[in-house]
């Protein structure tokens, strides 16, 4: 486990893809991160979740007081959330703010889906980091937090995530899970800046790399 920050007050932590945070409420026995972190570091209280496919940066509270301060600053949308995705396609913008409403947990799947006359108003910025062969690294810094926010956005802005299947995406041979990282987070806590980054874990960075690679040729 990647620890990126420990102190009094909080714990940071770089996800791996493919771990809830925590439990799931119909297995209360599933592997989570809560689960792997609490043995050494004590109660640990949830201030935010990432989905279970998604990695990077988590933060958790060490205290209740902690976590009524950090909990404000998220509901405040006093954090400033960034996310690295690779997605289907090449857009012809540079920055793109996607602002359509959004509806959780339709059907089985528990998709969001797009709903101008009933969701909840959300906004994703986006912004151009590279093009590459048939896909494109974005950055995707949300201003609200909706639930699979920034996938349902890149979808609906008709370039889905790599290996995004539930949101229409075909199957990707350079990434078995939705290709969205959590890059950092920033924000000001007791008095004092705080930035954390978690690097691209290793599946993420090899469909990077291959994505250069076929628009470039092997290096």
């Amino acid at each position: 486990m990647n620890i990126l920050h420990v102190d009094p007050s909080l714990l940071a932590v770089d996800k791996p893809a493919n771990l809830a945070t925590i439990p799931g409420g119909w297995d209360a026995g599933e592997t989570s991160l809560l689960k792997l972190l609490e043995p050494e570091y004590g109660r640990l209280w949830v201030v935010h979740r990432l989905d279970k496919v998604t990695s990077g940066v988590v933060i958790f509270a060490r205290s209740a007081e902690a976590h009524r301060a950090l909990s404000i600053l998220f509901e405040a949308r006093a954090v400033s959330k960034t996310y690295r995705a690779l997605v289907n396609g090449v857009p012809d913008w540079d920055n793109h703010t996607a602002r359509h409403r959004l509806r959780p947990d339709m059907g089985h799947t528990h998709r969001t889906a797009i709903d101008h006359a009933n969701g909840k108003a959300a906004a994703t910025h986006f912004r151009m980091l590279d093009r590459l062969a048939g896909c494109s690294l974005l950055e995707a810094t949300p201003e609200t937090g909706r639930t699979h926010q920034v996938r349902a956005h890149a979808a609906a802005l008709g370039f889905p995530l790599l290996g995004d299947t539930l949101y229409g995406a075909p199957s990707s041979d350079l990434i078995a899970r939705p290709a969205l990282h959590a890059w950092s987070l920033k924000f000001e806590f007791e008095g004092k800046p705080f930035s954390f980054t978690a690097p691209y874990p290793e599946d993420f960075g090899n469909a990077l790399k291959q994505g250069k690679d076929g628009l470039h040729g092997p290096r």
